[in-house]
C-alpha cells in the first residue's frame, strides 16, 4: 500500500496509537502496574521519549535541514553525529518510548498493541520510503551509515 507512505504525519500517527490505547484499555488489565512506581517510570519514560526526539529534531536544525517527515526529498545534509550516532530514527524512537510510557500507566496488555502498531507502521509507510530517498539522494554514505547504525536501536 504505497498510498499510505509519507502521507500521516509520524507525531499524527502516534496521537493516534495513544487514542486506540486508551480507548482499549481495560480489555486485559495488569493487575500488578497498579503499584506505586508504575506512575514515576511511566513519567519518566515519556520525559526520556521527548528528550530523545528533541535532541534528534535539534541535530536536524543545527544541521541546517528539513525535519519535515513527508518529505525527505527536501533534506540537503545527512545528519549522522550527535543522536544519530546511535539510532537513525532518534524522533521516531522518542515518540515510541512515549508510547511505551503511555502503555505502562494505562496498566493493560492490549494497549502494547498501539505501540506495536506504532513501530510497524512508521517502520513501513515513513522509515522504508525516507531511507530510499536518502539512498538516492547520498548513496554510499547512506549506506555506509545504515551498516554502522541500527534503525531503531
Amino acid at each position: 500500500m504505497k498510498s499510505l507512505e509519507l502521507k500521516i504525519p509520524p507525531p499524527l500517527v502516534a496521537l493516534l496509537c495513544v487514542l486506540l490505547m486508551w480507548y482499549m484499555q481495560g480489555f486485559y488489565p495488569l493487575s500488578w502496574l497498579t503499584a506505586a512506581w508504575v506512575l514515576p517510570l511511566a513519567i519518566a519514560l515519556a520525559l526520556v521519549g521527548i528528550a530523545v526526539a528533541s535532541l534528534g529534531a535539534n541535530a536536524f536544525r543545527r544541521a541546517h535541514t528539513t525535519v519535515h517527515p513527508l518529505h525527505p526529498e527536501q533534506t540537503s545534509r545527512l545528519v549522522t553525529g550527535g543522536i544519530y550516532q546511535r539510532t537513525r530514527n532518534p524522533m521516531y524512537l522518542g515518540m515510541a518510548i512515549v508510547l511505551l510510557g503511555v502503555a505502562l500507566y494505562l496498566a493493560d496488555i492490549t494497549a502494547y498493541l498501539g505501540l506495536a502498531l506504532f513501530v510497524r507502521f512508521i517502520s513501513r509507510y515513513q522509515i522504508e520510503p525516507e531511507e530510499r530517498v536518502l539512498l538516492e539522494k547520498f548513496g554510499a554514505e547512506f549506506e555506509a551509515y545504515q551498516a554502522q547504525v541500527r534503525r531503531w536501536l
